[in-house]
């Protein structure tokens, strides 16, 4: 297969972000990124004029930092609170997984992508619970959550 390299214009997923010189297939430059404006020829010329999208892409992991660092301000002040039915041996029914903690999360108007949240196991018995949330390669943050234990009637 022919294998040819741009210049990327634009962040692109599993593949690199601005003004990162890529190898891809011929046909993917030629039919979707360079019609598309998500990257150009990397010739000669072109890679003398790499500078203002090395600047872009400061100007936006700087963004996307800064954002991470809010979010992670937020969920660190946030204390959600959970119920998990118990039976009469002490077994709990059900469990709090990423899914819960997710829709709590945005239920306080805190949006995050749910695979950022690092839960190894759902969580099955009542207490707190820190639960790590990946928010940006450079920060993290923390989520203590409480599970009570609310008896089967």
């Amino acid at each position: 297969m022919a294998t040819t390299e741009v210049i990327l214009r634009t962040k692109i997923d599993n593949l690199g972000a601005e003004a990162d010189v890529v190898k891809v297939k011929a046909g993917y430059a030629r039919n979707f990124l360079i019609p598309q404006g998500k990257a150009f020829e990397a010739t000669e010329e072109n890679l003398k004029h790499t500078e203002e999208l090395k600047a872009a892409r400061a100007e936006r992991e700087a963004a996307e930092l800064t954002d991470a660092q809010a979010t992670a301000a937020k969920i660190k002040k946030f204390k959600p609170s959970f119920t998990l039915e118990i039976g009469q041996g002490g077994k709990a029914f059900g469990s709090v997984t990423s899914i819960d903690i997710h829709k709590k999360l945005e239920e306080a108007g805190i949006v995050i992508d749910r695979k950022s949240i690092q839960l190894e196991s759902p969580i099955k018995t009542s207490g707190e619970s820190t639960v790590e949330i990946k928010l940006h390669s450079d920060v993290s943050a923390n989520l203590v959550i409480t599970i009570e234990s609310g008896e089967e009637a």
